[in-house]
């Protein structure tokens, strides 16, 4: 008897394992079809964004609009059905910003992540790592290493907000920072690294030890446009609406553009240079929670993602009229009617004086 339990306990952990793995296999062969022109700009526009989840900052910005297709299998058939998500990003020349927009009906359960929306930001670091397969490595868990798997590193900061507030702010704090990781234990506003799916990471940890020199270098927060209060929320107003109301959720995010990494877990940004990133999207279709690998992305390749240099001119950024346009004008404007003045006066001045002659003996 007792033979049995313990094969059946094995048979069910086995069947367990199996499952997490094939999660996340592709169903049959692997087909992309990107448009490998696609790209997202950040734009030097500095003291512009307040990172609170609020999209009214980011109105002058323009965003880059994408299909949300399944990510193991990129069927337009099988497109996320509240519609397309739009990428903002720019920068202030020490931190880079984004905005994730997208339409949907308002779900939260607290303390469920599966039943609330997430997303997350994948970046490549080593050279050779892929979009597919999160890095490309072929070594499975147990075996990567950062040795076997170098060249195939990802960044990756995933946000749950099933214990998130909106407008709050979650990511690195000195809590979890003080331990030398990417994690966050109030808002699961995780800093990750990766080379396959299967061996993935909290920055700072990995098979080989941990590392206490990590941390966490994100922040961001989340809002929806069904909330009514805009004073701010605390945990006790859950769930801050009603289930089911049509609109849309922001996701805001920020990031130094060069971090203090010395592990090759972070990207690191380069003013005037270019990244590869995705953009991903989980979402409790129907009410269903989400699994691991049943997320959207914004494309089954990397998108460009460049980092403008402030003296270049914006190409397909609205670009507001900003308070030295305003300083400039004016001053171009007194420069000329200051102008205009002196040229009146010297031609007065030079101007000949007919006064009419009268001789001496008239007087």
């Amino acid at each position: 008897m007792m033979v049995r339990v313990i094969l059946l306990t094995l048979l069910v952990l086995g069947s367990e394992i199996t499952r997490r793995v094939i999660s996340h296999e592709e169903s049959g062969v692997w087909s992309c079809e990107s448009n490998s022109e696609i790209q997202v700009q950040a734009d030097f526009r500095p003291g512009v964004i307040t990172l609170d989840g609020h999209a009214d900052d980011w109105k002058d910005i323009d965003g880059f609009e994408f299909s949300l297709l399944p990510a193991l299998d990129p069927d337009e058939d099988q497109e996320y059905k509240d519609g397309k998500m739009t990428v903002k990003a720019l920068h202030d020349g020490n931190d880079i910003f984004l905005l994730l927009q997208v339409d949907g009906d308002y779900a939260y359960s607290k303390g469920d992540n599966s039943k609330c929306p997430s997303v997350a930001l994948m970046f490549q670091i080593g050279d050779q790592a892929t979009y597919h397969n999160m890095g490309g490595c072929k070594d499975q868990r147990g075996s990567c290493t950062n040795k076997t798997c170098k060249g195939h590193e990802v960044d990756i900061m995933h946000f749950s907000i099933g214990n998130a507030i909106p407008g709050r702010l979650y990511g690195g704090n000195p809590v979890d920072n003080r331990e030398g990781n990417g994690g966050d234990r109030f808002g699961h506003l995780v800093d990750v690294y990766a080379w396959n799916p299967h061996c993935r990471y909290l920055d700072g940890m990995g098979p080989s030890g941990n590392d206490s020199s990590a941390q966490n270098d994100w922040k961001g927060a989340w809002w929806h446009s069904s909330f009514t209060v805009h004073s701010g929320f605390v945990e006790e107003d859950s769930p801050y609406s009603t289930g089911g109301q049509k609109g849309t959720y922001y996701f805001e995010f920020s990031r130094p553009l060069r971090t203090m990494d010395r592990l090759q877990q972070d990207v690191q940004f380069t003013i005037g240079g270019s990244s590869k990133m995705s953009v991903a999207l989980w979402y409790p279709v129907g009410g269903n929670p989400w699994h691991g690998s049943g997320h959207y992305t914004i494309n089954c390749d990397w998108v460009g993602l460049d980092i403008a240099s402030g003296g270049s001119n914006p190409t397909g950024s609205a670009k507001p009229s900003s308070s030295w346009d305003v300083a400039s004008a004016f001053s171009l404007l007194f420069s000329v009617a200051a102008l205009c003045v002196a040229v009146f006066v010297a031609y007065q001045v030079s101007r000949p004086k007919n006064i009419a002659f009268t001789p001496v003996e008239n007087l």
